[in-house]
C-alpha cells in the first residue's frame, strides 16, 4: 500500500501493519480464540497475537491447513502457544461442539475474534436451513459468542482484565439491502443478491457488537464489544480475477496486504488505547463511522431477538 497515508488519532494509518500496531505490547497470560484462522488475515492475526505472547486457539474448518499454519508459526516463534479446534460457523452443531470442547479444556478466555467469513457466494442454505452468508458470517458467530460469554465473564472477574470481543465486519455493510436486514426474506432465493446479502451479513456483525456492548455495560462486566473494517485486501479482491501487471501494480499501491489487513483486528483486540471503548466501529486502527443503519439501536435489538430465535 502507498506508504504516505495520514495517521489518525491513534497514531496509526491504513498502511500500518499488525506488528506495528502491537509493537511493545505484552499479551502473556491472555487467551484468544480466532475464527477462520487458517488463511488470510485470520492467519496473520494468529501469528501476531502469538508473537506478543497470547495463547491463541484457532477455530478452523480445514484442520490440515490449520496444522500447516501452526507449524509455520512455531518455526518462526518457537515459544508461541497455538492450538487448533475444528469449527464450521455455518453449522450450529459444529459451533456447539467447539464451544463445549473449549469449555472442557478449562482455559480462560480474554479475547474472542469473530473473523471467519464467506463472501458473495451463490444462493445456498446452510445445514440449519439459513442463507449461507447470513448463517456463517453472523449467526454462527452470534451463537459462538453467546456460548462463550460466561467463560469470558468469569475470566474477566478472576483476572481483573478487560475481555474483548471483536467482530470483523466490512465497509461492504454500506451495500446491504435497502432495509438493512431482510428479516422476512433471509431465505428468499428469487430476490437474493450475492453482494447485497454479503453486505447484510456484515451489517449484522456491526449491529451484533453494538447490542452486545449495550448489554455488557448493563451487566456491569468488564468486557468490550467492537466491530471493524479490515480494509480491502489485495488477495481477496483479485482472487477470482484475471489481472494484468498494471492492475496488480496499482492494487499494491491502493489496497492492503495481509499484514496491513490484520492490523485493525490486532489493534482492537490488544491495544491499551481501546481499553474501555465499546460499541464502536473501527477502520485503519482508528474509530470510524458506519452507516446510519449501523448505529440504529432499534435495528440492533430486532436483530438480536431474531438471531436468538434462530439459534433455539
Amino acid at each position: 500500500m502507498w506508504p504516505f497515508k495520514k495517521k489518525g488519532a491513534s497514531g496509526f494509518s491504513s498502511s500500518s501493519t499488525a506488528e506495528q500496531v502491537t509493537e511493545g505490547l505484552d499479551g502473556t497470560g491472555l487467551t484468544a480464540i480466532v475464527t477462520g484462522a487458517s488463511s488470510g488475515i485470520g492467519t496473520e492475526t494468529t501469528r501476531v497475537l502469538a508473537l506478543r505472547g497470547v495463547h491463541v486457539i484457532m477455530g478452523v474448518r480445514n484442520m490440515i491447513a490449520a496444522k500447516d499454519v501452526k507449524e509455520t508459526i512455531l518455526k518462526e516463534i518457537p515459544s508461541a502457544k497455538v492450538d487448533t479446534l475444528e469449527l464450521d460457523l455455518s453449522s450450529m452443531d459444529s459451533v456447539n461442539k467447539f464451544a463445549s470442547d473449549f469449555k472442557s479444556s478449562g482455559l480462560p478466555l480474554n479475547i474472542l475474534i469473530n473473523n471467519a467469513g464467506i463472501m458473495a457466494c451463490p444462493f445456498k442454505l446452510s445445514a440449519d436451513k439459513i442463507e449461507l452468508q447470513f448463517a456463517t458470517n453472523h449467526i454462527g458467530h452470534f451463537l459462538l459468542t453467546n456460548l462463550l460469554l460466561d467463560t469470558m465473564k468469569k475470566t474477566s472477574r478472576e483476572t481483573k482484565k478487560e475481555g474483548r470481543i471483536v467482530n470483523v465486519s466490512s465497509e461492504a455493510h454500506r451495500f446491504a439491502y435497502s432495509e438493512g436486514i431482510r428479516f422476512d426474506k433471509i431465505n428468499d432465493k428469487p430476490s437474493y443478491n450475492n453482494w447485497r446479502a454479503y453486505g447484510q451479513s456484515k451489517l449484522a456483525n456491526i449491529l451484533h457488537a453494538n447490542e452486545l456492548a449495550k448489554r455488557l455495560k448493563e451487566d456491569g462486566v468488564e468486557i468490550s464489544a467492537n466491530s471493524l473494517h479490515p480494509g480491502t485486501i489485495t488477495t481477496n479482491l483479485f482472487r477470482h480475477m484475471p489481472v494484468n501487471g498494471i492492475v496488480s501494480a496499482i492494487g499494491r499501491l491502493v489496497f492492503k496486504n495481509v499484514q496491513q489487513g490484520a492490523a485493525t483486528t490486532c489493534y482492537v483486540a490488544l491495544h491499551p488505547q481501546v481499553k474501555g471503548i465499546s460499541g464502536n466501529y473501527f477502520s485503519d486502527s482508528n474509530v470510524a463511522k458506519p452507516t446510519s443503519q449501523g448505529t440504529d439501536a432499534d435495528l440492533a435489538k430486532k436483530l438480536w431477538d431474531f438471531s436468538l430465535n434462530l439459534i433455539k
